[in-house]
C-alpha cells in the first residue's frame, strides 16, 4: 500500500525547469487517493444531511398527525380533479379548461376548513364578478366600433384594476376579501385582453367559471368530510393553552425567585418562558379568528359564534404577559434583596401569585368546558385579599422589625437600593393581578355572548357549602389566634 509521504514504487520523478532548477512531480496514485477521500467525505456529509432531514420530518409527522392527514387530503383532491383529464366524457364536458380545476385545488386548499372556505368563496366571487364585468365591457366595446374598442378595453382595465387594488388597502376588505380582489384583477384582465382576439368569449368565461366551481367544490368536500381541521377549534384551544402557560409562567417566576435556587432545570426554564408564546401569538389568533367566521356550525360553535371576543381575551393575555416579562427581568437582574427580607415577603408574594394563577387556570377550564364557573368570583376575592395583605406588609416595612429573628443591625443593612428589587417585584405582582381581573372580564364577556352553560344546581350548592365551611374554618383560626395572644 502506497503511503502519501512515499513515492509510488519507491521512485521519485523530477522535472528540470528552464532556470536550471528541478521540480518534484506528484505521483498520480497520491492525487487519486486524496480525491477519493474527498469524494467519500462529501458523500458522507450529503447522506448525513438527508438522514437528518428524514428524521426531522418523521418526528414532525409523529408529533402532529393532522398535518400528515392534510397532505393526504391534498393528494386525494388532486387525484379526483385530475379525472377530468383522464376520463374522456368529463374532459369533453369542460374542454381544455380542465386545467383551471387543477390550479384551483392547488391554490385554494388550505390546512383549516375556514381558510379553504375563505379562499374558495373569494375565488368564486372574484371570478364571477370579473367575468360578468368583462363580458359587459366587451359588449360595449364591440358596439363602439373597431376604432374605439381597444381604447375602451384599455381604459376599463386601468380603472377597475386600480379601484380593486385600492380596495385591498381598506382594512375590512383586506381582512376577508383580499384574495378575492386579487382574483378579480387577474380574471378581468384576462377576459378583457383575450376578448379582443377570442371570438367565443362567453364560452371561455363559462368554462373557466365551471371548472373553478368544480375544483372549489372538491376542496370543500374533501376538507370537511375527511378529518376536518376547524380554525374555530384551534383558536379556542390556543386561547386556553395560552392562559395555562401564563399561569405556569407566573408561578415559576415567583417560586424560583423566593427559593434562592441558582440552578434551574431546563423544564423549569421552559415553563417560566411560556409567556413568550402568548406574546408571539397575536398574528395567529387574528388569522384563525378571520377564518373561523367562514366556517359552518361545528362542535359547540354556532355560525354566529362571537369569535371577536377571543381576540379581546388574547389582548388581555398579552397585556398580562408583558408584566410577567417585566417581572422575570426584574427577578433575573443583578440587584437582589437581602435574604431576611425575601423570607418575610415570600409567603405574601407566593400566596398572591398562586391565587392569580389559580384564577387563570379556572378561566381556562371555563373556556375549555364552555361552562360558567360558580367559584370564580370567590377566587377573585381571595386574590384581592392577598393583594391587600402584600400592601400591608409593604407599608409596615419601615415601621417595625421584619421578624423576631432579625436584629436592628441586620435591619439597618437593608438600604433603599437593596429594597428596590423586592418592592419592584411586589408592585409588578399587583399589576399582574389587575390584568388578571381584566382577563376574567373578557372571559365573562365571551361566556355571555356565546351563552355558555351554567353549572348544575348541585355543584353550585356544593360550592356554596364549601365557601361556608372555609369561612367557618377561617373564623375558628382567628378565634384561636386571639385566645393565644390573650
Amino acid at each position: 500500500m502506497v503511503k502519501e509521504n512515499e513515492p509510488c514504487g519507491g521512485l521519485e520523478w523530477k522535472m528540470n525547469m528552464p532556470d536550471g532548477s528541478s521540480k518534484v512531480l506528484e505521483p498520480e496514485c497520491i492525487s487519486e487517493s486524496r480525491y477519493c477521500r474527498a469524494l467519500k467525505g462529501l458523500l458522507a456529509r450529503f447522506v448525513s444531511k438527508i438522514w437528518g432531514f428524514i428524521r426531522k420530518a418523521w418526528n414532525l409527522g409523529v408529533a402532529e398527525p393532522k398535518k400528515v392527514m392534510h397532505c393526504l387530503k391534498v393528494g386525494m383532491a388532486l387525484s379526483l380533479v385530475s379525472l377530468f383529464y383522464y376520463m374522456r366524457p368529463l374532459y369533453d364536458g369542460v374542454g381544455g379548461n380542465a386545467m383551471w380545476a387543477v390550479m384551483t385545488v392547488v391554490v385554494v386548499f388550505e390546512y383549516t376548513v375556514g381558510a379553504t372556505l375563505c379562499k374558495c368563496v373569494n375565488r368564486a366571487i372574484g371570478t364571477f364578478l370579473a367575468g360578468a364585468l368583462g363580458l359587459g365591457v366587451h359588449w360595449i366595446a364591440c358596439q363602439s366600433g373597431e376604432k374605439f374598442e381597444p381604447i375602451i378595453l384599455q381604459a376599463s382595465v386601468f380603472l377597475l384594476a386600480a379601484a380593486a387594488t385600492f380596495s385591498r388597502f381598506i382594512p375590512s376588505i383586506k381582512a376577508r376579501f383580499d384574495y378575492g380582489a386579487m382574483i378579480f384583477i387577474l380574471t378581468f384582465s384576462l377576459v378583457s385582453v383575450s376578448g379582443y382576439r377570442v371570438e367565443k368569449l362567453f364560452e371561455l368565461a363559462h368554462h373557466r367559471l365551471s371548472t373553478i366551481a368544480i375544483g372549489a367544490s372538491i376542496c370543500i368536500l374533501t376538507s370537511m368530510l375527511f378529518c376536518p381541521v376547524w380554525a374555530g377549534s384551534q383558536l379556542h384551544n390556543l386561547i386556553k393553552n395560552n392562559m395555562e402557560k401564563l399561569a405556569d409562567s407566573l408561578d415559576g417566576c415567583v417560586a424560583d425567585y423566593f427559593k434562592n435556587d441558582t440552578k434551574k432545570s431546563q423544564d423549569s426554564n421552559k415553563v417560566m418562558l411560556g409567556y413568550k408564546c402568548v406574546l408571539n401569538s397575536k398574528a395567529t389568533e387574528e388569522s384563525l379568528a378571520n377564518f373561523a367566521r367562514w366556517e359552518p356550525t361545528h362542535g359547540g360553535f354556532n355560525f354566529g359564534h362571537p369569535w371577536i371576543e377571543y381576540l379581546k381575551i388574547g389582548a388581555s393575555l398579552r397585556s398580562c404577559a408583558y408584566f410577567i416579562e417585566a417581572l422575570n427581568a426584574s427577578i433575573n437582574s443583578d440587584q437582589t434583596a437581602p435574604d431576611f427580607l425575601k423570607d418575610h415577603f415570600s409567603k405574601f408574594c407566593i400566596k398572591l401569585s398562586s391565587d392569580a394563577s389559580a384564577v387563570m387556570k379556572e378561566l381556562a377550564v371555563v373556556i375549555s368546558t364552555m361552562t360558567k364557573s360558580s367559584k370564580i368570583d370567590l377566587m377573585i376575592e381571595e386574590m384581592n385579599s392577598a393583594v391587600q395583605q402584600l400592601q400591608d406588609a409593604m407599608k409596615s416595612l419601615s415601621k417595625q422589625p421584619i421578624a423576631s429573628t432579625v436584629t436592628e443591625k441586620e435591619y439597618g443593612i437593608a438600604t433603599i437600593v437593596e429594597i428596590v428589587p423586592l418592592v419592584t417585584a411586589s408592585s409588578l405582582l399587583m399589576e399582574i393581578v389587575a390584568r388578571t381581573e381584566n382577563i376574567a372580564k373578557a372571559v365573562n364577556g365571551l361566556a355571555e355572548k356565546a351563552e355558555f352553560r351554567v353549572e348544575s344546581d348541585t355543584k353550585t350548592k356544593e360550592s356554596q357549602n364549601q365557601k361556608v365551611i372555609t369561612e367557618e374554618h377561617e373564623g375558628d383560626k382567628k378565634t384561636m389566634m386571639t385566645l393565644e395572644k390573650v
